[in-house]
């Protein structure tokens, strides 16, 4: 079982191996194991959604507590990197319309994954690309 100050310690450890000046947070309230808000520069995490998550994935990949960690993390910088990069999407979500948010939602979910993959240690990389199938599998269940 991961505990709060466990991740934590990975996550801050992870942004300053990267060299990224992102803030960190735990929040019970948080539906998803983690999140990037572009708003506040913050990564979250719930160390509940986290333990039940690599719970039903970790199965499948055998990966250490800290490198499943990461794993997910690595997505989530890949969120940070998308709204660096493409400055549209802001506005998009704020003022475009509904069809646009959801095509644009599509495509910055895709992104992520592949933003996030360009920060993947080579050691981790398959592990990172079935954790992103994995994932697909979870979200039609």
């Amino acid at each position: 079982m991961l505990y709060i100050w466990h991740i934590e310690k990975i996550i801050k450890d992870t942004l300053e191996e990267l060299k990224l000046n992102i803030n960190v947070e735990s929040s019970d309230k948080l539906t998803a194991p983690m999140s990037y808000n572009v708003s506040t520069n913050t990564i979250k995490f719930n160390y509940l959604q986290i333990n039940g998550y690599s719970a039903k994935i970790n199965l499948k990949i055998k990966e250490t507590e800290n490198n499943f960690v990461k794993l997910i993390l690595y997505r989530e910088l890949g969120y940070y990197l998308e709204f660096r990069k493409n400055s549209r999407v802001l506005k998009t979500l704020i003022y475009g319309e509904e069809q646009e948010k959801e095509q644009l939602l599509a495509e910055i979910e895709e992104n992520a994954w592949e933003y996030g993959r360009t920060l993947v240690p080579e050691n981790l990389l398959t592990a990172y690309d079935q954790v992103r199938e994995l994932d697909k599998f979870l979200l039609k269940d």
